[in-house]
């Protein structure tokens, strides 16, 4: 019986061995990386946050449609970019495909390179600064219809330093309103950004009380108020206050916290209680990320991702 016994128990053991090698031939189920079950976990935000181009290279790599996929993945509904009437045709015709696709909004571009910086374009009344500026607009309309865009960013540029302010004014609202003309019978608005004085000296929109007062002038619904935070941070504070004293005349918001112009969380701005007014307040626009990231790499994409998701809370 004891032989017997041992020699079960030594089949036993060759048995138990032969499966163990043949089920270690097996591959495993290779566990998901933390950027893949980010992206299986992630869901839509509560508010419209548009990253740019860039921002999540790290991690997407250089390919633009790349960078989109990826960060629809992470939550991101819409996309803001700059440059996007500077790209190529063929260029923005891929970037709306594959927006179209996975169903995100095209936020800003900016309209008007060539009048918005070192020039006294809207407050100076020349001729040719009103030229240029609506030959832009125009060209901005066959952009916003390649990319399904239906807001531009347009900055007035600088202070005329031998003009009385209140001819200035009167500049700035009639080119305002010749390039609304522009603008209204395809139901695309332009956007003013009011920009600090720290960062763009001289310019001649800072405020977002002034930017309320031109809109009123206007009175179209072609011209509206771009709000960043960022810059309303540094020029004005007062958020929540200027937000609602602005309401009815802002269709679109960016973020950037003050000082240094990076993701929520690295500054002074309670972004958590901006945001949370924003959403009470119902708005349905577009909040453009329109910061650099605090970190480098793919951790710098994970930084902003975390913050968005910390400030977005409810």
């Amino acid at each position: 019986m004891r032989m017997n016994y041992l020699k079960l128990a030594g089949m036993n053991r060759r048995s138990f061995l032969r499966n163990s090698v043949a089920v270690a031939a097996v591959p495993l189920a290779t566990p998901p990386t933390v950027q893949a079950q980010n992206a299986l976990d992630a869901k839509p935000f509560s508010l419209d946050y548009a990253p740019h181009f860039g921002m999540f290279k790290a991690p997407a790599g250089g390919d633009l449609v790349k960078q989109l996929e990826w960060a629809h993945a992470q939550g991101f509904r819409s996309w803001e970019d700059n440059q996007m009437a500077n790209r190529s045709q063929d260029d923005q015709l891929r970037i709306a495909a594959a927006m179209e696709r996975l169903n995100m909004r095209m936020g800003v571009f900016v309209c008007n390179f060539g009048t918005a910086f070192g020039k006294s374009s809207f407050t100076g009344g020349k001729k040719e600064h009103m030229n240029n500026f609506l030959a832009d607009l125009k060209k901005s309309v066959e952009v916003s219809k390649r990319v399904n865009a239906k807001w531009m960013t347009v900055v007035l540029g600088n202070l005329q330093q031998n003009l009385r302010i209140g001819y200035q004014h009167a500049n700035a609202i009639e080119m305002l309103r010749r390039g609304a003309e522009v603008l209204e019978p395809h139901a695309l608005t332009m956007v003013m950004e009011p920009l600090n004085f720290r960062d763009h000296s001289g310019m001649y929109l800072e405020r977002s009380d002034h930017a309320f007062m031109l809109c009123k002038a206007v009175q179209s619904p072609s011209v509206k108020i771009l709000f960043d935070i960022y810059h309303q941070a540094a020029t004005e504070g007062n958020i929540i206050q200027n937000i609602n004293h602005c309401w009815d005349e802002i269709a679109y918001f960016q973020v950037g916290d003050n000082p240094g112009r990076k993701e929520p969380g690295t500054g002074e701005v309670n972004y958590q209680k901006v945001f949370a007014h924003i959403r009470k307040r119902e708005f349905q626009g577009i909040l453009g990320m329109e910061h650099g990231n605090s970190k480098g790499g793919a951790d710098g994409a994970q930084a902003v991702i975390t913050a968005y998701r910390a400030a977005d809370i409810d």
